[in-house]
């Protein structure tokens, strides 16, 4: 089998300060990495140099796309990532502001990026994006709604709903459930979750937070100063935690 992504020596610099370093992994169909580390520890900036946001200074990002096998994404042309990031990747930010537009409809929002891959039927774009909206939790009734009457979790949901419409394989998120109330959090992830297997996708899910990927990911990066300081399977690392930082990560949060 080969890999879905293969990450090789990803490297980022700010002039002496170190983003991420020497970064390597490969991650498989149907696998959900967790990358995690305190504030400044590069897991952010690594995020944004696999997902295309962010050119690195060195590496290779190889993705295994359908019609042409591997291919290294950072040599690829602007079109083409482009519609790679409308079709096979999605990006889940952090802040739903920024991964929804607030001007239109929740139906619009998921419709555009149907539209984006060559749909033109305004019934069937707008069935599917009804159908969306159920599968997110967000009431049929609710389609001509903007984000903005929206809460929190809600718009979170409405902007999974919209990088999932065109059955990506990968997908990239940053704090997903950053800034949410806990009881809103564990509906999310519990949504989250269950997309996922039922979908198969691969997901890349950077968060400060051990119990997210305890519930989402297979496997565990930990990062500090931009380096990879160890890495395995989530609940290896988690119950017997080997490098010192992790150590203090994990005690960390059973003190609290």
């Amino acid at each position: 089998m080969t890999p879905l992504l293969q990450v090789k020596g990803v490297t980022k610099r700010y002039g002496a300060r170190l983003g991420c370093g020497d970064v390597s992994f490969d991650l498989w169909p149907g696998e959900v990495m967790g990358i995690v580390g305190e504030s400044g520890s590069g897991k952010s900036t690594l995020l944004s140099c696999l997902a295309g946001h962010l050119a690195p200074d060195e590496g290779q990002v190889i993705f295994d796309t359908r019609a042409e096998g591997p291919q290294d994404v950072l040599t690829m042309s602007e079109p083409a990532r482009r519609m790679l990031g409308r079709t096979d990747w999605a990006f889940v930010h952090q802040n739903p502001r920024d991964g929804l537009r607030m001007g239109v409809s929740a139906g619009a929002n998921v419709g555009e990026r149907l539209m984006a891959v060559g749909a033109r039927h305004y019934g069937q774009i707008r069935e599917q994006a009804v159908d969306w909206l159920g599968r997110v939790e967000i009431a049929p009734d609710r389609v001509d709604d903007r984000p903005r009457a929206f809460s929190g979790g809600m718009q979170q949901r409405l902007q999974i709903a919209r990088n999932l419409v065109t059955g990506p394989r990968l997908v990239f998120m940053d704090e997903p459930t950053g800034g949410l109330d806990v009881s809103v959090q564990a509906r999310l992830l519990d949504l989250l979750r269950g997309l996922v297997r039922e979908m198969g996708l691969s997901a890349i899910i950077v968060t400060h937070d051990l119990a997210v990927v305890r519930l989402l990911a297979d496997r565990l990066m930990v990062m500090k100063g931009g380096r990879v300081v160890e890495t395995g399977l989530t609940d290896q690392v988690l119950d017997d935690p080997q490098h010192g930082y992790t150590q203090l990560l994990v005690s960390s949060v059973l003190q609290v």
